[in-house]
């Protein structure tokens, strides 16, 4: 769980103790943090999640988050997740 936390904290300036970058609103905390979760399942890989591979040149094959769990069958870019989700709509 501190590992969680330590990691929203380093890509969150929204969670960071003792910074100017705090939210003022609840809405805008929310959407960073949304945010936050989407770029770190979709677009990193991470080292525990890495597989072996007898491909010559190469010998780990990266996974992200979300490939672990099925979702995609690659790591996004930022380009790539900015075109392909949908922005949310504030209805009154």
């Amino acid at each position: 769980m501190e590992r969680t936390n330590l990691t929203s904290r380093h890509m969150n300036g929204r969670l960071v103790r003792k910074t100017l970058g705090y939210s003022k609103r609840v809405e805008m905390l929310k959407s960073a943090c949304a945010w936050e979760d989407i770029v770190y399942n979709f677009t990193r890989s991470v080292k525990t999640l890495r597989c072996e591979t007898n491909v010559v040149g190469k010998r780990w094959l990266q996974y992200s988050p979300a490939m672990a769990a099925g979702l995609t069958d690659h790591i996004w870019s930022i380009r790539e997740l900015l075109m392909l989700v949908p922005v949310p709509t504030n209805s009154l």
